[in-house]
């Protein structure tokens, strides 16, 4: 009944939705913003072929990926979107100019591989270039954005990640409203995601046109490299929010390169920064320790917060720090990371974080999923392994 009655008031949305983009250019400003919102409430969840696969992609792993996200329990967490990134083309356009799909790796076509991904209750992500040729010499969007976006409608695509290599040296500001347009013109509902690296600060002008914008170069499967886009994307937290989302890249989790520990330090800070929690490893083979990361619903819980307000790092000292955010109904969370190679002790204090420092709170430690025996006033300390972190979601209960 919940299911239902959310689909009819996201039908009778999409309806005026329509309806007012079709109303001159202020009700077409009005139409843009709601479905940016209707799209993108929360960040999105889902996963992405490019961190684990590269170009070796094919329809049969989109399929198999999608079996094993209803499976393995993945998508009851929210994983929504299956993308596939670059290399899923042919090298050229059809004789009508439309894009087509690689014989030999898509041989049944898009469409067909959305029904099927649509048949078990996912979304269909597709990924497309604001230059005249993607990042891998595929034929980009640039200068053919409309029939892009109707042949990616017609398919069923739900998710268009939208990168910025072999462009023509304009602003990224001039070129990716152009496929925002084209998308609307659609008016199939399908989230934006841009992806100019964060090379024009996004941060500051994307949310006019898309539900999410990358603010950081491509992530990489080592200890440096989380560190350097979480730092970066915290540099944007006061423009993300319902509707419009900081994208740090995907995750990188269980692919292979890092410990445990870094593992559960990327998710939960990823989480807190209400990043999109695009997955991507290989999730058909992953092992058990990623699966517990990956499925941890608590730390989910605190990405999909309705207030979504993203979390930030609020205090250091060397390489410890204290990363926080508000949450709804009054709460906090909060994350010590130890960025060290030593085991250290961390305090996060209640003026840094937010809250009087009288405040009387419960801790609720989301990895080990209970709550600290005693309550807390003024601030919290824990013990945290070398480039690991603790997380928490404080609760008060006097003030």
């Amino acid at each position: 009944m919940d299911f239902q009655y959310g689909c009819f008031r996201y039908a009778v949305l999409l309806a005026f939705i329509c309806s007012a983009m079709t109303c001159g250019a202020e009700n077409r400003a009005l139409g843009r913003i709601l479905l940016q919102n209707a799209l993108a409430q929360t960040p999105p969840l889902g996963w992405n072929s490019w961190n684990h696969y590269g170009c070796n992609i094919n329809e049969n792993i989109i399929r198999e990926t999608t079996d094993a996200l209803v499976s393995n329990g993945l998508s009851n967490l929210g994983y929504t979107y299956v993308n596939i990134d670059d290399c899923w083309a042919e090298p050229n356009r059809d004789q009508n100019g439309r894009l087509v799909a690689s014989a030999s790796k898509f041989p049944s076509g898009i469409k067909a591989l959305a029904d099927y991904v649509h048949s078990k209750g996912l979304k269909l992500g597709i990924y497309s270039d604001a230059g005249y040729y993607t990042c891998q010499k595929q034929p980009g969007s640039l200068g053919h954005e409309q029939v892009d976006a109707d042949t990616f409608a017609y398919w069923g695509v739900d998710y268009l990640k939208y990168d910025n290599c072999y462009n023509d040296g304009s602003k990224p500001e001039s070129r990716y409203p152009k496929m925002h347009d084209a998308l609307l013109r659609t008016r199939r509902p399908i989230f934006y995601s841009l992806c100019e690296w964060g090379l024009d600060v996004p941060a500051t002008w994307a949310r006019q046109i898309g539900s999410s914008w990358r603010t950081t170069q491509d992530i990489e499967d080592k200890w440096e490299s989380i560190i350097s886009r979480a730092d970066q994307n915290n540099e944007y937290a006061s423009f993300a929010g319902p509707g419009g989302w900081n994208d740090p890249d995907m995750l990188e989790v269980g692919n292979g390169h890092m410990t445990a520990e870094e593992y559960g330090s990327h998710f939960s800070i990823w989480a807190l920064m209400k990043a999109p929690l695009l997955i991507g490893c290989d999730v058909t083979s992953m092992d058990n320790k990623t699966y517990e990361i990956l499925s941890n619903s608590e730390v989910i819980a605190v990405n999909q917060d309705p207030l979504g307000v993203q979390g930030k790092k609020v205090s250091t000292q060397g390489d410890l720090e204290v990363w926080a955010g508000p949450l709804s109904n009054n709460r906090v969370a909060v994350v010590l990371w130890n960025r060290s190679n030593s085991r250290a002790t961390i305090t996060a204090k209640w003026e840094d974080i937010g809250l009087n420092p009288s405040v009387v709170v419960r801790a609720r430690n989301l990895w080990r999923h209970r709550e600290l025996e005693a309550n807390h006033q003024g601030s919290l300390t824990a013990s945290v392994k070398p480039h690991g972190c603790r997380m928490y979601v404080l609760t008060s209960v006097s003030s």
